[in-house]
């Protein structure tokens, strides 16, 4: 979406599915031990397919309900620990931000007039040291919201980076400069919380020499970044002030 960057840091992949019949994953509604448990058509709001009415062997203990699918179906209960790609922590973004006051007609970037192509290709953000430099290591803006981006990689999470624009214009531009804020947004309690985290699905889809079709599955996790953009700026103004005084004046005059 517009104004959010997603990161990949983990996945499961299942491979080489096809249109078939195959055994659905086991749960209390597709364990089965005769064919007379296996409904035909039914379709659960989390079923991979629709039922045959077959009870099929799923391993060599258990049997399950065959479904019309996409087969194998996926099985995404283990989700790899660490995460497959950790190593995303040291990726690093880069943020390019306008701002326009309209009533005052004063409009300024992120990347400021003191910042040249020399320190812009070798700083990063830091509060203390660069807290102009427009370019974040994607594990320094997780840790500043308070949090691991080891563990936060395994199942994903949304985190703000906020630019807060706070300017009195009636000083010189070089005062109104961005300020650099990061929160967590989702809720981090795995325990408490349904369908933690951050994934979504896709498929890439190929065509066989035989002419049949079949795709590979990708359940993607990963951190999505919001950037936030809000602020003020004021400015003197003789007139609204002038009135103010004759306001009270008068008041008192009374």
């Amino acid at each position: 979406g517009e104004n959010t960057v997603f990161v990949m840091t983990n996945v499961i992949l299942t491979l080489n599915q096809s249109q078939g019949h195959c055994p659905e994953l086991p749960d209390d509604k597709t364990v089965c031990k005769v064919n007379n448990n296996c409904v035909p058509g039914y379709v659960s709001i989390h079923s991979n397919g629709i039922q045959t009415g077959e009870c099929v062997s799923y391993n060599s203990s258990i049997k399950t309900c065959e479904v019309l699918a996409w087969c194998p179906v996926e099985d995404d209960s283990h989700i790899p620990r660490p995460a497959f790609l950790r190593e995303a922590e040291n990726f690093t973004l880069l943020v390019k931000n306008n701002i326009w006051y309209r009533k005052f007609n004063f409009s300024k970037r992120n990347i400021l007039p003191t910042i040249n192509s020399t320190y812009l290709k070798n700083c990063i953000y830091d509060a203390h040291t660069d807290p102009f430099c427009p370019i974040f290591r994607l594990g320094q803006i997780v840790e500043a919201a308070g949090q691991n981006f080891q563990e936060m990689a395994v199942e994903g999470g949304v985190v703000a980076l906020q630019i807060n624009w706070d300017c009195n214009l009636d000083r010189a531009a070089s005062h109104c400069v961005p300020k650099y804020s990061f929160q967590r947004l989702d809720n981090k309690d795995t325990a408490h919380t349904v369908s933690p985290g951050y994934n979504f699905r896709f498929a890439k889809y190929y065509r066989n020499n035989d002419g049949t079709e079949s795709r590979t599955l990708v359940k993607a996790y990963g951190i999505r970044f919001h950037i936030v953009v809000f602020g003020k700026a004021g400015k003197f103004d003789v007139i609204p002030t002038m009135i103010n005084i004759g306001s009270g004046l008068a008041l008192f005059g009374v």
